[in-house]
């Protein structure tokens, strides 16, 4: 995690979303990398031992457990559709020919579509596999143990990806903030002025540097960084974060817009039909809430940081 942060701290000193989009894509084919690994393990495994009839896990785990970790797995599903934080900055990435709304709107329903074929395939097959036993991870932990070395090249996979997934869903963070702080102290020179660099060992190049950015965003990992290691509760964490984002970002502010937009009138169909969605996604939201609380509570309760194990 520490080795994660570091790289992050160099990463967010690159000052614009612009300027990563080849972080981006390999963060992509990463993704789809260990997706399939995971996918073809499954399969694997499937093939030599056969779906399992029978689950042993009602024995150990009751079925108010049962429905918890049912309300944090809508949790996680929720965090892995909830994109439109980072709508903005992808939408400003587009070229103006073709239009950017039919540009976007291909790109979610290409994106969206794809995602949902991998996510029922790993869902679906790792399920058949390890039944109620699957792991969180499927790639480490209780998942698979072998063979080692698709596994370790799995695992590189995936921590790329999480460092392209960190910068994508931070610089809109970093941005907000930065740019906020320049409209207040317009006058601060801390805040607003850059510097010329030069690196000598590269050639002379020149880099652009505020003092201002370097200090928040260093600050900002440090802070991730610690917590992240403090409470190492990967599912349970975005299963919060996502059950936190996906209401008021996905539905609700998309939806009021789109009335306002369309002048969608009070009581009619479609707006009863909107508001009906907009309900039915709330419920589901604070019950993945609950679910993912519920989920971090008992992880407290188990978890043993400084435990000596023989």
């Amino acid at each position: 995690m520490i080795i994660f942060g570091g790289i992050q701290l160099i990463l967010c000193q690159v000052p614009n979303f612009h300027k990563l989009s080849w972080l981006s894509i390999l963060a992509a084919v990463m993704s789809f990398a260990y997706s399939l690994i995971g996918l073809g393990l499954s399969i694997a495994k499937l093939a030599t031992e056969g779906v399992e009839a029978k689950t042993t896990t009602s024995a150990t785990v009751s079925e108010a457990e049962r429905f918890w970790r049912i309300c944090q797995a809508i949790g996680d599903i929720a965090f892995a559709y909830a994109y439109s934080t980072v709508l903005i900055e992808i939408q400003d990435t587009l070229k103006s020919s073709p239009a950017e709304n039919k540009a976007m709107k291909h790109a979610s329903f290409v994106g969206v579509s794809t995602t949902t074929v991998f996510y029922l395939l790993c869902g679906c097959v790792g399920y058949a596999a390890f039944r109620e036993h699957a792991p969180g991870d499927l790639l480490s932990g209780s998942g698979f143990d072998h063979p080692v070395w698709l596994l370790n090249v799995a695992n590189v996979c995936m921590a790329i990806h999480l460092i392209g997934a960190y910068q994508v869903f931070a610089q809109p963070i970093f941005s907000l903030v930065e740019s906020s702080c320049r409209q207040r102290w317009p006058e601060v020179k801390f805040v607003t002025m850059d510097h010329q660099i030069t690196i000598p060992f590269l050639g002379g190049t020149s880099f652009q540097v505020n003092w201002f950015r370097v200090v928040w965003r260093s600050a900002y990992v440090a802070v991730t960084t610690v917590f992240a290691t403090v409470l190492p509760f990967f599912n349970v964490l975005l299963a919060l974060i996502g059950a936190a984002s996906f209401w008021p970002l996905t539905v609700y502010f998309p939806i009021e817009m789109y009335i306002a937009r369309a002048k969608v009138l009070k009581f009619s169909f479609s707006w009863m039909c909107l508001q009906a969605l907009s309900l039915v996604c709330l419920l589901v939201s604070l019950v993945a809430a609950a679910g993912s609380v519920a989920g971090l509570i008992q992880s407290l309760k188990t978890y043993r940081p400084f435990k000596n194990e023989v």
